[in-house]
């Protein structure tokens, strides 16, 4: 089975492979708390990453060379993860008094009622969770599986670069792991006993994914396809720029006066209606019919005015996610640019701190 719940190893280093670049941090903690110790970001080649799978595993073995020599970092132990479309989770219910190794003989028997694919194409792990309410003497299991295809790209880029593979997490479960370290932040009155609903918005370069958690719960995750890559391509139409050169004009500025109202408000309106569309199928789909709190990640998060549009419009506080709020930072991390990325680090946060489960 493969180690997508694995134990705390050291010198960890989380790596999120995503579309448009590869984003690498390292932690440590002490009796003071979170130290972000080595951190990083590299752009990757167009199509390098299509709708989630490696494409060119060189170029993202590369890239991480690349993150090595530049951030210094000591680790020899990676932490990467595949996307939440790409595994199947199932909760079942064992005897409690199963040892792991039965839990995982009985899982193998039994994959075949849970997982919709032949065994030998896929990797399996499950992690226990906690006594299930609804019977007694019996222990909720959570069963993860992933297509071996999407696992074996991520390894194979990872050791080609030198380092060792040894963690595979679930994107939204990193997630889940780096917002909850805030959680104080989004629980209105947390005497209630009740963790709050949140609706994680990661909107990356080609890929919007909504994860709903609470506590330390994924209710829901779902993709679509929209992104920040969108706002690119039409700032590159619209004043006739090289996709670099619409790429650094909506990073640092420099457009025309017309920008704000004819590219820029629309697509927020579009990213609003996506948001607004990931919403409802989860309500849909589940028996919630709201949430306590939107939180953007992600890239596109930092777009001056989203989460106050956001807000606005659906009635629902919004903000704008910081994992690295309560920590330290290294003196060798160059600080401004760590806080400035921080809504698109939530994976590679997540993924670090699998060090220390």
């Amino acid at each position: 089975m493969l180690k997508l719940f694995g134990s705390r190893k050291p010198g960890l280093v989380g790596i999120d492979i995503s579309a448009s670049a590869i984003k690498l941090l390292e932690l440590s903690r002490d009796d003071e708390g979170w130290v972000v110790e080595s951190y990083g970001a590299e752009p990757l080649p167009e199509n390098t990453v299509v709708e989630q799978n490696i494409v060119d595993i060189d170029a993202v073995a590369e890239a991480i060379k690349r993150l090595q020599s530049s951030t210094k970092f000591k680790a020899k132990l990676a932490a990467v993860a595949v996307a939440g479309s790409a595994v199947i989770t199932k909760i079942i219910e064992v005897p409690a008094s199963l040892k792991e190794n039965q839990i995982e003989e009985q899982l193998l028997m039994d994959a075949d009622q849970y997982i919709p694919y032949p065994l030998d194409e896929v990797a399996l792990d499950f992690q226990v969770l906690e006594p299930t309410a609804r019977s007694e003497g019996m222990v909720d299991v959570m069963i993860a599986a992933c297509r071996q295809e999407h696992i074996e790209s991520r390894q194979a880029a990872v050791e080609l670069s030198g380092l060792i593979p040894e963690v595979i997490d679930i994107e939204a479960h990193c997630v889940q792991r780096a917002i909850a370290l805030d959680l104080e932040l989004f629980t209105r009155d947390p005497t209630l006993g009740v963790p709050d609903v949140l609706a994680i918005l990661d909107i990356g370069a080609d890929m919007t994914t909504l994860s709903v958690v609470s506590g330390t719960q994924v209710l829901y995750t779902r993709e679509q396809s929209f992104g920040g890559k969108q706002l690119t391509d039409d700032i590159q139409r619209k004043y006739d720029l090289t996709a670099a050169e619409a790429g650094k004009a909506k990073k640092f500025g420099g457009l025309p006066d017309d920008y704000e109202e004819t590219v820029l408000n629309p697509f927020k309106e579009a990213l609003l209606q996506q948001v607004m569309r990931s919403l409802q199928f989860f309500y849909s789909g589940t028996t919630y019919n709201d949430v306590d709190r939107i939180v953007l990640a992600g890239g596109t998060a930092n777009l001056a005015g989203l989460d106050a549009l956001i807000e606005a419009r659906l009635g629902t506080p919004c903000s704008v996610a910081n994992p690295f709020d309560n920590m330290r930072i290294s003196d060798h991390v160059d600080a401004d640019r760590l806080i400035k990325d921080a809504p698109s680090m939530m994976i590679a946060c997540g993924l670090a701190m699998r060090n220390f489960d």
